[in-house]
This record gives C-alpha cells, structure tokens and sequence, in this order.
C-alpha cells in the first residue's frame, strides 16, 4: 500500500528539482514526521530535509502573532472587561469566567471566518432586544443592563485584540485572522514553492491564504478525496473539496490528483460489544490474530479518550512494538482526585471540615502510606466518638510532630488565601515526590511533575493578574488546565501499532483499521453548542454548526478506509447507561451504501459469562468453635443470637462465634437503632423510679411535660456529635419527640379506661439458667426486658419496637416453624423467650400475657403474642404454663443443634424480603 503522503512526494519528486527548496504545510505536527519517514523512502539521494509547518504553525509565521492558550486569554479579556465596564456593573471574576469562556469561542469563530464584526454584533444586539419584547414600554434595570452588554461586545472586542496585538499575542481566530491580513506581504517577500497536502474543512482564513498563494504560483494543493465521493454530489466526505474545487484558480487551471483506492476490494466487519470494556477487550482479540507485518501497517483509532487504559490494559503481550500519539491524560491519573478533595476541602472557606472530605484525603492512596499509622487511628476516632465535623486542631493532634507540617498544608484553614494555598500546594508535592523515590515508583513522579508544572503556572497566573481571590475560582483554572495536560508516551513513532484518536489520523493512512466507539453521539459527535450565536446567525454568516462538523468527521471516516484493506468498527450495543447509544449512522451508510467491491460482515459480540455453581457455604465445628460455643452458652444465648442463628446459621457464627461485627461508622444521619435506643433510654429514665407501684394519670401527665427535655437529655447524652438543628436529623429529633408523646398519651388512655398498671420492673438485664439436660455443659438465656407489667393483675411482659409491627407477625399455628421461619416468626420467638427468662427468673406461675408495642402501630394498642388453638379458628393470647413448655422444647431443640459437633453452620439460602423497618 502507497500512502497518500508518499504519492504526493512521488509526484513531486518528478516535478521539482530539489525537495529541500520546498515549504511542506500538514494539517498536523505528526503528518509532518510522516512526510520525513516518507521523504527518505522517495528520494534516492542525498538532500535537506524541507521546511515543513502544521497549518497552526505556518500562521503564526505569517501573522507574527505568538499563541496563548486558553487560560492567558480568559485573564486577558477580564482586564479589557474592566476597562471597558462601568465601575458599578463590572462583575467579580468568579462570575465572569461563567459566561466568558463561550465569549471567547465565539470571537475565535467570527476572526477565524473573517467577518466583519461591528455588523454582526449588531444583528446579535438587535436578536436579543426581541428575545426580551415585553408589552410595557419602560424596561427594568436589569433588562437595561442586560441589553446594554450586548451592545457593548463590540467594544470588548477591539478591546481584547489590541491587548493582544500590543503584546505580539494571539488566540488561534485572531493568529489566524492576522495571517489572513498579512498573506499579501508575505507573498511579496517569499520566493518558496508551498505545498498543502491533506487538507478538508478549511476555515474563511485558510481559504483565503491558499487562495492568495494559489493564484501567485507559490503554492501547490493536493486534496485527498476518492473519485468516488467527488462524483457524488450528495456525499458529506466530499462536501468542502467539491466548494473548494469552485475556486477561479480551479476553474482555469483543472484538478486532476483524485485518487481511486476506496473501490478496492476491502474486508470490513461491523462489530456490535456491549460496553466500552467490551469493545477495549474484542480489540484485543482481533490484534492476537494478526501477523507482526500486519501490525506495523495497523492503526487503533479510539472514538473516546477514556478508553486508552482499558485498551492499553487488553493488548495481548506479542505487542513488542506500540506508539500512542494520544497523549494519557492527567485528569485521569490517581494524583488528580486527590488535589481534587484538597480543593474541596478549602473551598468552602470553613472552619470546620466535613469528615468524609477529611478522610477522603487521608485514605487517599497518594498520600496514605506517608500519614500511617495516624490516619487509622484518627478514622477510628472519628468513628468511635461519632465526629461529623472536626476542626484542624482535632485532626492536627493524632498525628506526630514530624507530620504535623504535612497535616497543616492539608488542612489547616487557608482563609482564602490563594497564594498560601498553592504555597502548600508546593509542600504536598515535595513530600510525595520525596516519598516516590524512596520507594521507586517511576511513573507516579511522572504524574506529579505534570501537577507541579500545573501549580507552577496557577502561582506566575496569580501573581501577574491578581483576580483569583478565592480559592473556588483558583479551582475553576485548576480544572481547566487539568484537562488540557497530557502526559506524552515516549516510543519509536514509526514502528509497531498505533494508537490515535480520530484527529490525529489526519493525512496518514493504513492497512488495518480499527475504529472504537462509533455511536452516535461519539462519531458523530452530534449537536454541542457552547456559543451565544443563534444557529439562524450563524447560517447567515456561514459558520459551521454542526451540521458541517458532522461533516468534517465523515471525510475523516472515510478517508482513513480509503488505503485500508481490512477494517474494523466496533460499536456499543448497549442503548441505556453511560457511554451508550445506538450504532452510528457512519455505519448505517456504509450498509446501505453495500458497494460491490467490499466485503461487510456483521456480528454481534458478547461475553462469554459462565453460570456460577451456587453452593451454600458451610463451616464445620472444630473443637475450638466448640469450646467457642460452650463459653457463649455459660455467658448466655440472647433472643438476638438465637434469632441471627435462626435467620442465617453463618451469620451467626461470623458474629458470634468469631466476634466479627460491622465496622463502625460515623452516624450523620441519626440511624433507626439510634432513635430506637434513645425512645427505651427515655422511657428507662422515666419508668424506672416507679417500679413496685401503680401508675396514675398525674404520673403520666409529669412524664408528658418532661418528655421533650427528656429526648433532648438523650440525644445529648448519647449522641451529641450528631448535629440536630436541621435536615433528616431534625426530622427524626422530632419523630423521637412524638413518639414518646403518643406513647405517653397511649398510657393515659388505658388509664381513663379503668385499667390498673403495675411496674413490676423496667429494663432489666436477666440470665437465667436454661435446663438442656442432653448437653454436658450449662446454658443460660441473657436478655434485657424492655417491661414486665401487670394490667388488672394479669402479668404482661412487653417489648418496645420503634419500626412497624402487626398483629399477623406474633400469630402462630404449628410449634415446629417458630425456630425455622425468620420472616414470620422471629417477633413471636423473641416475646416467647423474654416470658422464660420472666418466669425461669421470677418463679412466676403463668397465665401471662406477653406482646410488642410498636410505635408506628400505637392504634393497635399492644400486639399479643396469639397461638391458634387447634381444632378451631379461636386464638389464644393467654400464656399458660403448657405455652412455654411447648415454646421451650423447640427452643432446647434449636440450642442443642447449635451445639451439636456434627451439624456444620451452613448458610441459608436468603429470600429477598420488602418488609419495613
């Protein structure tokens, strides 16, 4: 295969006597290396190399006008701002950057096409005068101000350029601009022969230049377009040539340099995979089978940058040889998040910090491995003490004092100080860099030099335009420069795979091709405007929208399969989530298209996802777990761990047994055990000096104006980390508030009733000695019952539940499914068990009654626990003595089989349940 590049050397070398002479502008930089490497296979002798631009450095050359990128340009316009704006309507620099990044874009437009500017911001004044049309003739203040920066964008646009000209600055539309003005001296002052290769979608600017050195005999243009889409007329690929080809130069002169590579006998294969991960892992799979002369003549064009990792992460390892010339970028490295939550931390400008942001920074792996062991220890603080928000003094004093300096760039408040927070910015990054080698990791100093480079440029932007005031809009540049950052991989930018994004492939061509991402959205990139011109404006002035962008990125389809023999386009299947979309109309066309030369295969692709064998897991009894499970009997199985067993036998032994428990986290929202604890705390404290007597209504009545204090006392005593004054929290202090009220007013209706109520106790831990005869060892049942009571003389054990029970959940029919059944059952187990400590405990003779309150179920009074009688469809609530014989049979049962050697814990199989709280 003959690249283009090398055709038109070739053509050249027949025609000039000496290729040194020549002047060789690319669309870009690497086309320009390409020229080189071609340069060397056409030539047989010996020659200098030529002068070669890409077409952003051939302007400059013309304009004499130096760059700057888009972060100078934003501070210099902020300065024109302000000389042109009233004293009293300037705005703050936060706010400004907020609708002068698309300002700038649209200047770089309208320079960039050449127009006229005092007209066309005039047409743009007068569109939003009638945007605003309103009936009453007098206008606000606010629309006159409004209206008024419209028609003073004229004024800050000769404003900014002659900043910009008076310093030999330029954003690219005014390079480009400028060049255009100048073309006719630097024509008059050159005697070079300049050759354009591999040109498309010229802007109003290049289309002048090239006319201009067109029509002087010093410039030659060879367009790649295939013969195909230049004769048809409707083609987007050919859409910009087919104008250009109107040029007077054309129409005397003919252009003859069409090529006729696309009707060549091609594979193509449209591949549908599911995911962006799907995609990077088949591309791995079609490079495994090709050979290493096919890979030197294969190029991978990835349609999104985010997929460079995952596809770096799924090339198979005969790669040896592989140039990336798409740059890694550095928002993506792992030292990004972490100035990220530096940021974040001292942009709110507080003197207390948010706990997750805290640990974010101190867990963050960069800086992790410097602070240990004192970040394990302050995380543990701040969970066991419940710290939302800390101060820096708290977080300064569990570390040493040899990190303290670190601790204090991290955290100590910076006031909003710009300059003392890129100062410490400097401090964290000598730290790590100072860590990295010692340990030797060679790509993460790397990253870190790209971030010293960043906060180095934020320092010179800070010092020599003094508007960053805080350190939010310092983090707004911070981003943006962030984003622009790559990091370069070195390598052999000839040899081996390449790997390029869709703009690179610009003017180079390949054997192989394989394209990622072609849905839509992705190539094409479809509609996207962050401008303020109408579409209708800018139809009318004939700038792209992005109808012609689309356009722009059908040629470079196109043409990257026009040399291809085999290619590949990979697409997502997927239509919803993230990074999905349907299939890209470039592959619709080439469907409908179905051009008799080419070979198109479809496939659908889709992993390979083998059906896991569901085992339940099982722990056998080893005598250690047995003398384990002899020490929890003699301390005393509680109705919890009887239930948990009940619920999943492996549950129980990672929390019983082995004492694995939830890792304790910071409470920020007040939990629903919480509430619960706080609600049994208060009635403790309220109940418990009454024990032994009969409650009264001027009792109750005491206990209904104490009762706000009482919660708050609670939630102070317990819970005092936990911030109260506002969201869920102050929703939940208040449901603890009327729940205690409704409680208290529930007692008094039973007392107006005519009913006696007797504290026997209130809240008493009990362990009582559980006869299983069959074991060798003895067991004891522990538990704290939340209220034994007597009501009209009958004995009533009660417990206290702040979720939602009904009266279905204590309903038992068969004795064998109340230590089988969690779901149904485990209300009605857990009264049984706290009425045998009662009566194991107290000696007391049944009958009984023993039930739950529940708080949100207050209007159904107390849940009895209600066994149906057999032989009819009566229930009874009384607890007789033979209830809890029967009840403590199967409970033996259920204590015997978790202390039997021979029965393993062996997981249950979990039902997914949608029960309430």
């Amino acid at each position: 295969m003959k690249s283009f590049i090398h055709e038109v050397l070739k053509n050249l070398d027949s025609s000039y006597k000496s290729l040194s002479d020549l002047t060789f502008i690319l669309p870009s930089k690497r086309a320009g290396s390409y020229l080189l490497k071609e340069l060397s296979l056409v030539s047989d002798k010996n020659l200098f190399a030529p002068t070669i631009y890409s077409i952003e450095e051939f302007t400059e050359e013309i304009s004499g006008l130096q760059s700057i990128d888009n972060t100078i340009s934003l501070f210099e316009f902020f300065e024109a701002y302000k000389r042109i704006t009233p004293q009293n309507e300037q705005e703050d620099f936060e706010t400004f950057i907020s609708w002068a990044q698309s300002l700038i874009y649209d200047f770089n437009e309208i320079d960039r096409y050449l127009i006229d500017y005092k007209p066309f911001f005039d047409y743009l004044s007068d569109i939003q005068d009638i945007n605003h049309w309103y009936l009453k003739e007098e206008k606000t203040d606010l629309i006159k101000r409004y209206l008024e920066f419209w028609k003073r964008l004229p004024e800050y646009y000769r404003e900014f350029q002659d900043r910009l000209i008076n310093k030999d600055q330029g954003y690219q539309g005014l390079i480009y601009r400028k060049a255009a003005e100048n073309i006719e001296d630097y024509i008059a002052q050159t005697n070079t022969q300049h050759i354009f290769i591999g040109f498309n979608a010229l802007n109003a600017s290049e289309q002048l230049i090239l006319q201009k050195l067109l029509e002087s005999k010093k410039a030659e243009v060879y367009w790649d377009l295939d013969e195909v889409f230049y004769k048809d007329q409707e083609h987007a690929a050919s859409m910009y040539i087919r104008d250009y080809l109107e040029w007077d130069f054309y129409k005397e002169h003919g252009y003859e340099h069409f090529s006729n590579h696309y009707s060549e006998n091609k594979n193509i294969e449209l591949i549908g995979v599911p995911k962006n991960i799907g995609q990077a892992k088949y591309l791995g799979e079609i490079l495994t089978g090709l050979t290493r002369e096919q890979l030197e003549n294969t190029a991978v064009v990835l349609g999104e940058e985010e997929l460079l990792l995952p596809v770096l992460n799924s090339l198979p390892s005969e790669i040896n040889e592989l140039n990336i010339t798409m740059g890694f970028p550095v928002k993506n490295a792992p030292l990004n998040s972490f100035f990220e939550a530096v940021f974040k931390v001292h942009s709110n400008n507080q003197p207390e910090l948010y706990y997750k942001d805290v640990i974010a920074i101190i867990n963050h792996p960069s800086i992790n491995s410097i602070l240990e062991p004192f970040a394990t220890k302050l995380i543990e603080k701040i969970n066991s003490d419940n710290l939302v928000y800390l101060r820096f003094n708290e977080i300064a004093a569990s570390f040493s004092e040899e990190k303290k300096k670190i601790i204090s760039a991290l955290f100590k408040p910076k006031n909003n100080s710009v300059q003392f927070f890129i100062e410490e910015c400097h401090l964290i990054i000598q730290n790590l860099k100072t860590y990295l080698k010692e340990t030797d990791d060679k790509l993460a100093l790397e990253f870190l030099y790209h971030f010293h480079l960043i906060f180095n440029k934020l320092d010179n932007l800070t010092q020599q335009y003094p508007h960053l005031k805080t350190i939010k809009s310092l983090y707004d540049f911070y981003r943006e420069m962030v984003g622009t950052e790559t990091l370069d991989f070195q390598g052999r930018p000839f040899q081996g795979l390449q790997l390029m994004g869709m703009l690179e492939s610009r003017a180079l061509d390949f054997e192989t091709v394989i394209i990622t991402s072609l849905n839509e959205g992705v190539l094409p990139a479809g509609k996207s405007d962050n401008s303020f011109i109408p579409y209708d404006l800018k139809k009318e002035y004939k700038l792209p929208t992005y109808r012609e962008k689309d356009a722009v990125y059908t040629y470079h389809f196109y043409r990257l399969m026009q040399r291809a023999k085999n290619v590949y386009l990979l697409y997502n299947t997927e239509s919803e989530g993230l990074n999905s979309g349907e299939k890209s109309r470039f592959i619709t066309q080439l469907e409908i298209e179905k051009q008799s030369e080419h070979n198109i295969k479809n496939r659908l692709v889709s992993p390979r996802v083998p059906t896991p064998e569901i085992k339940l897991r099982e722990v056998k009894k080893t005598p250690e777990i047995i003398e384990k499970l002899k020490s929890l009997a003699s301390s005393g199985f509680s109705p919890s761990a009887l239930t948990t067993y009940i619920r999943n036998p492996l549950d129980f032994y990672y929390q019983y047994v082995l004492g694995i428990r939830d890792q304790e986290e910071v409470e920020e929202t007040v939990a629903f055990n919480t509430l619960g604890t706080v609600v049994h705390n208060c009635l403790e404290t309220l109940y418990k000096p009454f024990e032994g007597q009969q409650i009264t209504e001027e009792i109750i009545k005491s206990f209904i104006s104490q009762s706000d204090q009482q919660i708050k006392l609670e939630f102070e005593r317990s819970y005092s980390k936990i911030p109260l004054e506002k969201g869920k929290n102050l929703l939940i202090y208040e449901v603890a508030k009327r729940y205690l009220h409704n409680f208290l007013n529930f007692e008094l209706d039973r007392l107006r009733e005519g009913k006696e109520i007797e504290i026997i106790q209130i809240e008493k831990d009990l362990k009582v000695l559980f006869p299983v005869e069959e074991l060798p060892f003895s067991v004891y049942l522990r538990g704290k019952v939340d209220r034994f009571e007597k009501l009209n003389g009958i004995p009533v054990i009660i417990d206290y539940k702040t979720g939602k029970v009904e009266s279905y959940n204590l309903n038992l029919e068969n004795w064998s499914d109340i230590t089988k059944d969690y779901d149904n059952y485990s209300k009605s187990f857990q009264v049984l068990t706290y009425a045998s400590l009662i009566a194991l405990e107290k000696g007391i003779k049944f009958p009984a009654e023993a039930g739950i309150v529940s708080f949100k179920n207050l209007k159904s009074g107390l849940l009895k626990f209600e066994k149906k009688v057999p032989g009819t469809r009566k229930k009874e609530s009384l607890i007789h003595g033979e209830t809890l014989e029967l009840f403590q049979l199967e409970l033996k049962k259920l204590i015997m089989e978790i202390c039997n050697p021979e029965i393993p814990f062996v997981e249950k199989e979990i039902k997914k349940s949608y029960g309430s709280f």
